[in-house]
């Protein structure tokens, strides 16, 4: 059984949406991000860094992982899916994946800020984070040009990507210019775990951190 600590956000999505591919039980429990509950001491103990999302192995001698791109590689691992065996393109994956944590996901996510929650209007910042997040669309729509998927077959660089990318409009992007990337969030959005996962953590059902946390091991 895994621990999900999570909450809707795109990255909170990547790993809802990669356990309900794999078919891996799992136990959701919500982190209020809004009251800061993934800085309290039980959470830190288990994710140093104070962010969701966050999984503790139960079946693995309580072994936590964070880092959302790194919980993709170890359940992809556990379970055997969504990541080629061959070293080349189970390389390619990764390469898409750390496209995404390096490059789509602090992009994006500043945009984001700029343009919800800064209490400020700085027009030329927004632009700048902006025009760098659809520099990097463009990056995926070449990719995805004959493709169904980045690399071959749907693999975790997918899910990581899409949950992102899928949020377009809040970041204030147009995607009209991107015809593979439009064909490839919709096939994806298609999916019923993809589907599924991105309704975790749903508001009614979920065990809270603090409750939770009197649990938490040390790892």
């Amino acid at each position: 059984m895994i621990d999900l600590y999570s909450a809707a956000t795109p990255n909170g999505w990547k790993v809802s949406i990669a356990l309900e591919e794999l078919e891996i039980p799992y136990r959701l429990i919500g982190v209020d991000l809004a009251a800061n509950e993934q800085k309290q001491a039980g959470y830190l103990e288990i994710n140093p860094n104070g962010r969701i999302p966050t999984i503790v192995d139960r079946d693995n001698g309580d072994f936590a992982v964070f880092e959302s791109g790194a919980i993709l590689l170890y359940l992809a691992e556990k379970k055997g899916g969504l990541l080629p065996e061959d070293p080349k393109r189970r390389s390619q994956v990764i390469q898409w994946l750390m496209f995404q944590m390096g490059g789509i996901g602090p992009m994006q996510g500043q945009t984001h800020v700029f343009k919800h929650y800064f209490p400020e209007r700085i027009p030329s910042v927004l632009a700048r984070y902006q025009n760098e997040t659809k520099r990097l669309y463009a990056v995926l729509d070449q990719q995805l040009k004959g493709r169904d998927f980045l690399v071959d077959d749907y693999s975790i660089a997918d899910i990581a990507n899409f949950t992102w990318v899928r949020s377009y409009a809040w970041a204030g992007i147009d995607i009209e210019g991107f015809p593979d990337v439009q064909r490839w969030l919709l096939n994806i959005g298609q999916r019923p775990a993809v589907q599924k996962g991105l309704q975790q953590p749903a508001s009614a059902g979920v065990e809270k951190s603090t409750s939770a946390a009197k649990t938490m091991t040390t790892v």
